[in-house]
């Protein structure tokens, strides 16, 4: 059953300000700044609205409410989307020359720089996926309050690290190279298998705090975890490599284009 209707109104004042901030930062602190850098591209304005709808969606009445007392299924998807959607669509759709006076900044990339390095994101991000589906702290997070808050705040900012070798929008933290990103995404893709085994495989409960809830929705407590292990599993997969699949592709393109190059400036 949907729980009733309940405003998050902390939700819908992130939303407002990650929004109207973006709006607020091209329109006017450009001209400021950045005077001689162009205003946000279509898609990159496409990109971080959609970020913050995703994020109003997942946080918000009724899937955050769901996710927190009902089924364990929707609330994966909200990690999900908190870890593999809205990070990437906020580093594309940031322009240039806010990435480079944000993040970008010498203060705050000689903090960042360090942890957004492939193998210390890799290892906080991964350890930080595993961790928050581990049965005790899914406990505390559903039981609400601060812990829930500070849990998918961490969650978010391991995720900004974790996608920054590959999409960052500032030379301040360099990206790794093409194949590099794909190798590095391909090993993001693996280790989710060990959590997601022990979800869809488990034949007993997992998550005792969620009781019987998942048979309002006419399903069994192990049915709804053995959904959420194949979403962890598939579902971020798909995410991955289908991002793998573009690099590919940008890659090669860029390759054959070079190839041309030469070819002409040799023939000339």
């Amino acid at each position: 059953m949907i729980p009733p209707f309940h405003p998050h109104y902390d939700v819908w004042a992130l939303a407002f300000a990650l929004a109207f901030g973006y709006w607020y930062a091209d329109r006017r602190l450009r001209l400021v700044l950045a005077p001689e850098a162009p205003p946000a591209t279509t898609g990159q304005k496409w990109q971080w609205y959609l970020s913050v709808v995703a994020l109003w969606l997942v946080s918000g009445w009724p899937v955050h409410d769901i996710g927190e007392t009902s089924l364990f299924t929707v609330h994966m998807v909200e990690h999900m989307v908190i870890a593999l959607v809205i990070p990437p669509l906020m580093l594309r759709g940031i322009p240039r020359w806010l990435a480079d006076v944000t993040i970008g900044h010498p203060k705050v990339a000689r903090f960042i720089r360090p942890l957004a390095k492939p193998v210390p994101a890799f290892v906080l991000f991964n350890t930080t996926f595993i961790a928050i589906h581990w049965p005790d702290l899914v406990t505390l997070m559903v039981q609400g309050g601060p812990p829930h808050l500070l849990v998918h705040a961490w969650l978010f900012g391991v995720s900004i690290l974790m996608w920054m070798p590959v999409l960052s929008p500032t030379t301040a933290i360099p990206r790794l190279p093409p194949p590099g990103q794909m190798g590095y995404l391909f090993a993001q893709s693996l280790l989710p298998t060990i959590p997601a085994s022990f979800l869809t495989f488990s034949t007993v409960p997992l998550y005792p705090v969620y009781g019987d809830a998942a048979l309002a929705f006419g399903i069994t407590a192990v049915a709804d975890q053995t959904i959420a292990g194949v979403i962890m599993k598939l579902g971020g997969g798909l995410l991955l490599w289908a991002t793998i699949a573009v690099i590919w592709f940008r890659w090669t393109k860029q390759e054959r284009e070079w190839e041309r190059l030469e070819s002409t400036l040799r023939a000339s």
